[in-house]
Formats: structure tokens, C-alpha cells, sequence
């Protein structure tokens, strides 16, 4: 089987950018709007990925469909929404028989959410980010049976600001968009 001679090669990241590069010099205004949605080597791109929590179903998809090993999403802790209840939905599984730290009896399976006791009955919660793998299901059991503190972002230091997100090809709720830098992380109240 013959290659095709005619048939043009993809262009590489760093071809297309020196063109783009040309392309401004000469003063293209297309160029320019298109530099912008790239990131450039110390500058910041102007577009983000992020999820609406109103849209959000926690469907799972943001641990298994980012191209990173360890999703860039990340479960974010809305302290001032938070009640800081001893029986915490995001922390623990429905239906524990009993009250107490054992593994099995807690809703996330990488142990992100870290409980620390305030004064009874109240504990402060925290996200180890280093842990959490975006899968949701914290944010599921807060939604169910607490007061919907926790919910999903994605973390633009650790996103490759793909121009095509994996994982918003597959969102079946539609609730990762593309957005400008001022509408960046949307907060839950």
C-alpha cells in the first residue's frame, strides 16, 4: 500500500504556533483571537474548562474520561454553606451501622475528605486534593442527605486546557463549558 504523496501532514503544536506567531507580526487580527485561545509559554490562556454545580449529576465520568492518570476535576468544599454535622452524607456512607472512621463506612474511597472536631456536635471538613480523583461520589451523598456543600471543579492548575475536553464530550447533563477567565470557577451557594 502506497502512502499518498498530496496528503498533507498534521500540523505540530509548535509549527502552528510559530505561524500563528508570524500571522501576528504581519498584524492578522484572525491570528490574534486565535492566539488567545491557546496558552502561550508564560502567558495565560483566556478560556477555561469548568463544571456548573447546578448542572452537575456526579456521574462519575470526570474520574474515568480526563486524559490525566489522576482527573484534574476535584471535589471543592463550600465552607460557608457547610452545617459541620457530626453525620455528614459527603463523609459517610448511607445506612453505617455505626459512627466511626473504619474504611468501610466512609462515602469516599480514597479518603480526600479529612474530618477534624470543632466542638460538639461539630466538625470542620477538608478536600485533600492530593487524594481526591473526581469521581463524586462525596459530592452525591452531600447532595442527598446534607446540605449540598461539596460539589466538582475543575482545577486549572492541574487541566491541559485540552481544546476539546474528554470529559465534556461525555457529561451526558452538559455541564462542562468552555468559559472566560472572569466566569472562572463558579462557586455553589
Amino acid at each position: 500500500m502506497e502512502k499518498n504523496e498530496n496528503r498533507k501532514s498534521p500540523l505540530s503544536r509548535r509549527k502552528f504556533l510559530r505561524t500563528i506567531g508570524s500571522a501576528v507580526a504581519g498584524g492578522s487580527i484572525l491570528s490574534v483571537s486565535l492566539l488567545l485561545l491557546y496558552k502561550v509559554k508564560g502567558q495565560e490562556a483566556s478560556y477555561y474548562w469548568q463544571i456548573d454545580p447546578q448542572k452537575c449529576t456526579q456521574c462519575g465520568r470526570c474520574e474515568t474520561d480526563c486524559v490525566l492518570p489522576v482527573s484534574a476535576v476535584k471535589c471543592i468544599h463550600a465552607n460557608r454553606v457547610c452545617g459541620y454535622c457530626d453525620l455528614c452524607g459527603g463523609y459517610y456512607r448511607s445506612n453505617v451501622k455505626e459512627l466511626n472512621t473504619a474504611a468501610e463506612n466512609l462515602m469516599c474511597p480514597t479518603g480526600a475528605i479529612e474530618r477534624q472536631f470543632v466542638e460538639d456536635p461539630y466538625f470542620e471538613y477538608t478536600i485533600n486534593e492530593s487524594l481526591c480523583n473526581g469521581c463524586g461520589k462525596c459530592v452525591k451523598g452531600c447532595s442527598s442527605f446534607g446540605n449540598g456543600s461539596l460539589y466538582l471543579q475543575v482545577k486549572r492548575d492541574l487541566c491541559k486546557d485540552c481544546n476539546e475536553c474528554k470529559i465534556a464530550t461525555v457529561c451526558p447533563s452538559g455541564a462542562i463549558a468552555r468559559v472566560t477567565l472572569g466566569t472562572t470557577y463558579k462557586l455553589k451557594d
